[in-house]
């Protein structure tokens, strides 16, 4: 199949904008020539399966609309890969805060922003599972299946897109809430136990004893409940590619 140009490009532009936000690819530390050699890639490897874009008749206007949005389209779908990171976290902060140790925060490479200790535990656990299992491969692959039901042009924003969009980001707060459950019901429940040593024993300050207290309990059951937290995230990751095409679909039959 001869090569063409305007499928490259088009195919160029949405891969670059989804690796732009895509946990890892988008993380401070990676070189951007090599995003640029990868959406390349990407581009040599899917535009020769598409069909050729007409252009014919097209103003240079249109043209760079149609780049506009495709570049639309891959920010989204890197949006929602992110979406799950967000979630860990999320979880993290809210681990980290009910144990105290919301203050010992360091710089994360990978969202250029600084992360309590629990917070960049789930998202180094997150990466990890997401190479581990091969699951970017499928996310690959959900990109590519994505032509089939939105080509090159084809975007239309319409409300069900909004809708599921608003749903998904709401998933966020769902999805931390559950793994970080089990560290606020210990944490709770440490908290009413010296409250009530605090109205039995006036003179004991139990304020400042609960943290230490708070802190291991934390630490124990988050270290328990890993695997259950690993679970949330496998789940996640494995539906992410699906996803991906639902929201494909949302755009091309808009």
């Amino acid at each position: 199949m001869p090569f063409d140009l305007t499928n490259w490009m088009m195919v160029f532009v949405r891969a670059g904008a989804l690796l732009s936000v895509f946990p890892i690819f988008s993380a401070q530390t990676f070189p951007i020539q090599l995003r640029v050699a990868l959406g390349a890639l990407l581009a040599f490897l899917i535009a020769p399966a598409l069909p050729p874009v007409m252009m014919s008749g097209v103003h240079w206007l249109g043209l760079i609309g149609m780049l506009a949005a495709e570049a639309g389209i891959g920010l989204l779908f890197g949006f929602l890969s992110r979406m799950i990171f967000y979630a860990l976290e999320f979880a993290g902060g809210v681990i980290s805060m009910e144990m105290g140790l919301n203050m010992a925060a360091a710089f994360n490479p990978f969202n250029k922003d600084r992360s309590e200790a629990i917070g960049m535990s789930m998202y180094y656990l997150g990466i990890m599972m997401l190479f581990t299992l091969n699951l970017h491969y499928w996310i690959l692959l959900g990109f590519q299946k994505s032509y089939a039901v939105l080509p090159v042009g084809g975007p239309h924003l319409s409300a069900p897109l909004f809708s599921d969009i608003v749903l998904r980001t709401s998933q966020i707060f769902q999805t931390g809430f559950l793994m970080a459950g089990p560290i606020i019901a210990v944490t709770f429940i440490i908290t009413l136990i010296f409250s009530v040593l605090g109205r039995a024993v006036p003179q004991m300050s139990v304020f400042p004893e609960s943290f230490a207290f708070r802190t291991l309990g934390g630490l124990i059951v988050f270290g328990l409940t890993l695997n259950l937290s690993a679970q949330h995230i496998s789940n996640a990751l494995r539906r992410l590619p699906q996803d991906v095409l639902n929201i494909a679909t949302l755009l091309g039959a808009g």
